[in-house]
């Protein structure tokens, strides 16, 4: 221990002797260990987390593994497999094997009104048992009982999240037994959540927990949802019972979910052979679910892992720099090292000395990378936000983060430390003495091209990976979405949340429409129940006249109620027939506008024979709404920008009078920046108490919908500059080190009448070949790597000329820098002095 610590107080008045060294050293690392930090934290967040209950590894999630539906699916993520109806959910809670308990979740939007201040706030539906089930415990009051859950509307109850509670409710701790207005409708707050518990579903933030039985009163427009067998919108969770797995579970369970799919089945009546064999071929999905639903991981994981190994090679070429750093350091104390082998000092001594101010090293950049994480990851955070402001992400550092960032300071140190190490333990190191100080021995000059030729190569790699994304961004924005996203203003309304009866609710919205048309600087208005580029819709059954469907198929509509100016105000070509009018209401016979690739699949692509078609929509009462198709209209991107546009038809506003929620769509004279403060006003004057959704411009709706593409490319362009930069850094030392080596040849060259420009061009021949090499060997790296990513591009190959070229140009840009100063210094050298150099 003694010789630990005299080791250590040596190894800091070392790195005291060269602060330039040292600060170099520290701040390579610091940037390579904050940025791993930094991106480990956010993918631990994504990908890894367990949720802050109890036990959650006895946590599963349960899913349906057939697509075959008929009936309405109500989802807010993820895909249809994740939701379930009420029914299925009561038969499972009740019958299943092998669960300790099965928790239902709901997520939707309430509308939230406190001192006259009306919002919307992302909320719950929740069984009884959801808090108890997950172990989640008060911070303040009590949480939802079984006994809150008893029967529908009977328990006006409500829990807020802990970060709902400080950021709105100015941690209020009078809050409790209080009432506030949700959806029009008086509810008593009785508790406030745990400060860690969010939800159930990662990357949400709840603000509200209502007991599932009070749907109607959040919900006004839900209907039946109860007691209907075809309404699929719930998500259950469950627990283990203590020793039995998932696999066991889903095994017992298999008897009870095909009954349960039976008797969904026979209440459809009259359904194909086909239809019901595949209908009943479903299993009850029961797998590990302590990270909670993943609705929002799903498009993370391959880009954040991608992410993780770019960091990875950041922090590689980081030790690679230091290591080359020590290396010239370590030459340069060759007789430092002789002479204390020549008193006695042993190879083990002297390489435990080396791997200590190595660690040293390691731990200060470790120190300062914790320190930059937070700043990083704050920055990249504001970056994540939706356009509501709000992010799945979080800036602190757990202690998971800070073993990651020990354990990275830690295995980098000695792994850079151990490169300079293992050439000084030889067993005669004063027989070093013998070589002259004025050339560098071949074997480490060698050595240190070699890490130079691997820097450049790693670079290439990020920078290739970089370029991909920056042109899958590029091409995502050129793709057409079908209808003119410049000028367009758009936000929600929902009267219904705000206590509007559904009778009322026609006539709040028309004033709605009324009232913005005559607001000066908009072109036009127009509403649907559907966000154009919101990544959700409402899918239906249909039956089109003339269409014989295979008895096996199952083909959902996407079904968007619209007003009459709808297409022209989002600027949607009409291809035939004509657009809803002010007359196409309950009193007029059933209209309704269908997309091409609605044509398509039903009327074999022909628009003519698809005019004057009717659709039937069957529900589960076994009436039916009648329509015919006037008209035909291209087809655009409403739910992102990557999807597949579906068969979509548009059905009048004023035939759908049990729409409630209303995206409105302003077209603006101006920047529609610039109208949101008149239309904010000017909803205050129409109807004061609805409360309004984010009012976002339709190119902010983009970036919104790439945001998971936005956010890699950012950190791919991020990770390939500052690989640039250090290899950069790497390469400037190596010739730098070469070129004061080689001072005695350079004078002898210009002695013998070699030219200024002669000896500046062997500096710069000498880059460029490095950097050749580092070239060659990466570029083939960096295709292969490229075809991983396949998945996460689009509209690029992995082997893009443009990309290709752009990094080859870049690097040779770097290495020409890296190559000024040594080359003029070389040039400037006087032949006299240089050749009295030792």
């Amino acid at each position: 221990m003694q010789n630990v610590w005299n080791d250590l107080r040596f190894a800091i008045r070392q790195l005291i002797r060269v602060p330039g060294f040292a600060l170099t050293a520290i701040l390579t690392l610091t940037l390579g260990i904050g940025a791993n930090t930094a991106i480990f934290s956010l993918l631990d967040q994504a990908l890894l987390r367990s949720l802050p209950v109890r036990s959650p590894a006895s946590l599963v999630v349960l899913r349906d593994s057939s697509n075959v539906w008929n009936g309405s699916i109500m989802m807010s993520g993820g895909d249809q497999n994740d939701y379930f109806s009420y029914p299925q959910y009561l038969g499972l809670r009740d019958q299943s094997h092998g669960l300790a308990a099965l928790v239902a979740t709901s997520s939707t939007t309430v509308g939230f009104m406190r001192n006259n201040v009306a919002e919307f706030v992302s909320t719950e539906l929740v069984s009884g048992n959801y808090f108890q089930a997950l172990g989640v415990e008060p911070a303040l009051g009590r949480l939802l009982q079984p006994s809150d859950d008893t029967a529908p509307g009977a328990n006006p109850v409500a829990v807020v999240s802990y970060d709902f509670w400080r950021s709105k409710l100015g941690a209020d701790p009078s809050i409790l037994n209080t009432t506030v207005s949700i959806s029009g409708h008086l509810f008593q707050i009785i508790g406030v959540a745990a400060p860690r518990f969010e939800s159930a579903v990662w990357g949400q933030k709840t603000a509200i927990f209502l007991p599932i039985t009070m749907l109607e009163a959040a919900i006004p427009q839900a209907g039946k949802r109860f007691t209907d067998h075809g309404s699929k919108w719930l998500n259950i969770l469950g627990r283990l019972q203590p020793g039995v797995t998932p696999a066991q579970a889903q095994s017992e369970n298999a008897p009870l979910w095909h009954a349960l799919r039976a008797n969904d089945l026979a209440l459809q009546g009259g359904r194909s052979a086909r239809f019901a064999q595949s209908f009943m071929a479903s299993t009850l999905q029961i797998v590990p679910g302590a990270r909670g639903f993943n609705f929002n991981r799903s498009g993370l994981e391959k880009p954040f892992l991608a992410i993780m190994a770019m960091a990875a090679l950041v922090l590689l070429i980081a030790s690679v720099n230091v290591a080359s750093l020590l290396m010239v350091r370590s030459a340069g104390r060759v007789r430092e090292f002789s002479l204390r082998a020549a008193l006695g000092a042993s190879s083990a001594r002297i390489v435990s000395q080396l791997v200590l101010e190595g660690v040293l090293i390691g731990l200060c950049g470790g120190l300062l990378g914790v320190l930059l994480a937070p700043v990083a990851l704050r920055a990249l955070i504001s970056r994540l936000a939706d356009t509501s402001g709000e992010t799945a992400f979080s800036a602190a550092i757990d202690g998971r983060v800070l073993l990651f960032n020990f354990a990275v300071a830690v295995i980098v140190s000695l792994l850079f430390s151990l490169v300079p190490a293992l050439q000084l333990r030889r067993p005669n190191l004063a027989s070093t003495l013998r070589e002259s100080t004025g050339t560098s021995g071949s074997g480490q000059l060698l050595l240190r091209r070699v890490i130079v030729s691997l820097q450049i190569g790693l670079s290439v790699v990020l920078l290739v990976g970089a370029g991909l994304f920056i042109r899958t961004m590029q091409q995502l924005r050129k793709v057409n979405t079908g209808f003119n996203t410049t000028h367009l203003l758009t936000f929600n309304i929902d009267p219904e949340l705000a206590g509007y009866s559904a009778a009322a609710t026609p006539a709040v919205q028309q004033r709605v429409l009324d009232g913005l048309a005559a607001v000066p600087g908009i072109r036009s208005v127009a509403a649907s129940n559907d966000q154009a580029l919101g990544a959700n819709g409402n899918f239906y059954n249909v039956v089109v006249s003339g269409y014989v469907a295979p008895a096996d198929e199952v083909f959902q509509v996407q079904n968007t109620s619209v007003t009459p100016n709808y297409l022209a105000t989002m600027q949607i070509p009409l291809v035939m027939g004509r657009v809803f009018t002010d007359t196409d209401t309950l009193d007029h016979p059933g209209v309704t506008l269908v997309n091409e690739s609605f044509v398509k699949h039903f009327c074999n692509g022909s628009n003519a024979t698809c005019l004057g078609r009717h659709i039937s929509f069957p529900t589960r009462n076994q009436t039916k709404m009648d329509a015919e198709i006037v008209g035909i209209f291209r087809d655009y991107r409403n739910r992102g920008i990557r999807d597949v546009i579906p068969a979509t038809m548009f059905r009048p506003m004023k035939q759908t009078p049990e729409i409630s929620q209303l995206f409105l769509n302003l077209r603006t004279s101006l920047e529609p920046t610039e109208a949101v403060g008149d239309v904010r006003n000017a909803m205050r004057r129409i109807e004061p108490q609805l409360p309004l959704g984010p009012m976002v411009t339709m190119d902010q709706q983009i970036d919104s919908d790439l945001q998971n593409e936005r956010i890699i490319t950012l950190l791919a362009i991020s990770f390939g500059a500052l690989a640039t930069l250090l290899a950069g850094v790497g390469l400037y030392g190596v010739l730098a080190y070469s070129t004061a080596q080689r001072t005695r040849e350079i004078g002898i060259r210009m002695a013998l009448g070699s030219t200024r420009l002669a000896v500046s061009s062997l500096i710069v021949v000498d880059v460029l070949r490095l950097a050749a090499i580092g070239l060659v060997i990466a570029l083939p790296v960096s295709f292969g790597l490229s075809l991983l990513l396949r998945s996460q591009l689009f509209g690029v190959s992995a082997a893009d000329p443009v990309i290709l070229l752009s990094v080859v140009g870049l690097i040779a840009c770097v290495a020409l820098v890296s190559a000024f100063v040594p080359a003029r210094k070389a040039a400037s050298i006087e032949p006299v002095k240089a050749l009295r150099t030792e």
